[in-house]
């Protein structure tokens, strides 16, 4: 295996942190290919009268480099 890139997106759901690393992964998945790994690297909250309103998940997603 050659050299492989990571990223980190940031995904938001109003359902679950579950989801919206999903979230995360469908909007790498528009603009990179091969994607071989995800881990999650942090998980944050909006919270509005005592209720969580938004989840947020940080998440660094790996691919390969493509060689020229």
């Amino acid at each position: 295996m050659g050299a492989v890139k990571v990223i980190k997106v940031l995904g938001t759901s109003e359902e679950s942190w579950e989801d919206a690393a999903e979230q995360a992964l469908v909007q790498a998945t528009s603009t990179v290919q091969n994607i071989s790994g995800m881990k999650i690297k942090d998980w944050s909250a909006t919270i509005e009268d005592n209720t969580i309103v938004e989840y947020k998940t940080t998440v660094e997603i790996a691919f390969p480099v493509q060689e020229h």
